[in-house]
């Protein structure tokens, strides 16, 4: 069995978890208290030297970034369960794209617009909303253009689901259930979209904790 360590509540130990749900791979979580730091103790930096979660141990196969992870274990499973990353050549490459665009048209404005709007404050710091508004103007304009890709397909890849639609979920709930969820909502093919993958059993099993 996959053992991840990580922290529940942890974006991207929940995003392990949900590809291992949607794999139908069983797993079982090894909690790494965040708060105490132990992420930073040297008896896990030996494993994971940047001190982050997650990785996982997989019969003594150590591998850690979430999404390195999760294309090992779409690989390693193929034929079992949803089938998330293309085998052909040229549906591959769609799927690669898709990737690169959610990484830097996405996740580099929506994350650290939660880490202002949500972490933050968890800590006691004050958001900078400045920060905010540059950050949100710059993301109006990407998911302007994920609304026209989104019209004429049903998925970032195609008219099928990859791990590219999957990768935005950790974040972008975060974003959507935190006073931004017009920001989708107003974009009706971005909205169906969504309400489509955020509405997944596989992440509905783990959006709570992995």
């Amino acid at each position: 069995m996959v053992k991840l360590y990580g922290s529940p509540t942890s974006t991207c130990t929940r995003l392990v978890a949900l590809i291992c749900k949607e794999k139908n791979i069983p797993y079982e979580l090894i909690q790494v208290n965040l708060a105490k730091g132990e992420q930073k103790a040297a008896s896990f930096t030996a494993i994971q030297p940047f001190g982050q979660v997650p990785y996982i141990d997989d019969d003594g196969f150590i591998l850690y970034e979430s999404r390195a992870i999760a294309r090992y274990l779409i690989k390693k499973y193929p034929n079992q369960g949803t089938p998330l990353i293309p085998s052909d050549p040229k549906a591959q490459a769609l799927f690669e794209q898709a990737a690169s665009v959610e990484v830097f048209n996405f996740t580099n404005f929506v994350q650290p617009i939660v880490f202002e709007k949500v972490f933050k404050p968890r800590f006691g710091l004050q958001t900078n909303e400045e920060r905010v508004g540059e950050l949100l103007k710059k993301l109006q304009e990407k998911l302007d253009v994920y609304e026209v890709i989104l019209s004429k397909q049903k998925y970032l890849a195609g008219d099928f689901l990859t791990l590219a639609d999957l990768t935005h979920l950790p974040y972008g709930t975060a974003f959507y259930t935190n006073g931004f969820a017009e920001v989708f909502d107003s974009r009706p093919n971005l909205a169906r979209w969504w309400k489509d993958v955020s509405n997944r059993p596989a992440w509905l099993a783990v959006k709570d904790g992995a």
